[in-house]
């Protein structure tokens, strides 16, 4: 099944989407850490922090991080979930060399590392993780439903997926404020900060486009997954989402 935020792309150009993703975070790498809190407001650490402790409770020894970007999500992982290895995975490597700057000088080059892949076509067996996780990156993803197939796929049995991603309110007056933030403050501070203006542009486009909600959760279930949890956090413009693979194999 085809979905709209597969078709909300960066440059409006003739290259596919993971392309395009690609470049635009190529481009963007040494700038989006900083662009990234400012445009969060500084909030985006305590949604993280908020997500990672869901899973405390299950077995995340081998970790997956999905669209790890500048690895700020593995780090924060090692901090809180304490496992044994974490696998970073993304299509940016300017993103990915922005992120082993960082773990080499945290002194986690025992426990993070790095690999570029698609996690739509992963070259991990089956069975190979305990956990996966994805702070604000399945919104780019080009093939949403082979994605969450290879999730699942790469999990052990019963292990989770978590991903927090970026939504849109849907009460007032929650849903005007996020727009004027959407439609103006962006704007306003990638003019500033960045010299891509449009990779700012595509960020809320793709989160109006992204299944949200219900829909998001009957996705999941229809990529495999057993069971399906949600949260909303400040007021919906953040959810989590937490799937779990089936703990017997068929």
């Amino acid at each position: 099944m085809s979905y709209k935020s597969e078709k909300i792309i960066p440059y409006k150009t003739d290259e596919s989407k993971r392309v395009q993703v690609e470049l635009m975070f190529n481009g963007i790498a040494s700038r989006y850490d900083a662009l990234n809190s400012w445009l969060s407001l500084g909030m985006d650490m305590g949604w993280r922090k908020t997500a990672l402790r869901k899973l405390q409770n299950f077995s995340t020894d081998n970790l997956l991080d999905i669209a790890t970007g500048t690895g700020d999500f593995a780090i924060l992982a090692n901090d809180i979930l304490k496992p044994t290895k974490i696998k970073g995975i993304d299509i940016s490597d300017g993103m990915m060399d922005v992120g082993r700057v960082k773990v080499k000088k945290a002194k986690l080059d025992s426990v993070i590392s790095f690999e570029n892949q698609d996690c739509a076509d992963m070259s991990f067996a089956d069975s190979t993780f305990d956990a996966a996780i994805a702070a604000f990156g399945v919104r780019n993803f080009a093939d949403i439903d082979k994605s969450f197939e290879e999730v699942v796929r790469v999990l052990n049995p019963g292990g989770v997926f978590m991903f927090l991603e970026l939504t849109t309110p849907k009460h007032q007056p929650f849903k005007f404020f996020y727009n004027v933030y959407s439609n103006s403050f962006i704007p306003f501070v990638t003019r500033l900060l960045s010299k891509d203006k449009r990779a700012y542009d595509y960020l809320p486009e793709s989160i109006k486009a992204f299944p949200q909600g219900e829909e998001m959760v009957s996705i999941l279930k229809k990529s495999g997954f057993e069971t399906v949890e949600s949260w909303k956090l400040m007021f919906g413009v953040c959810t989590i989402y937490l799937a779990k693979k089936t703990a017997t194999e068929i």
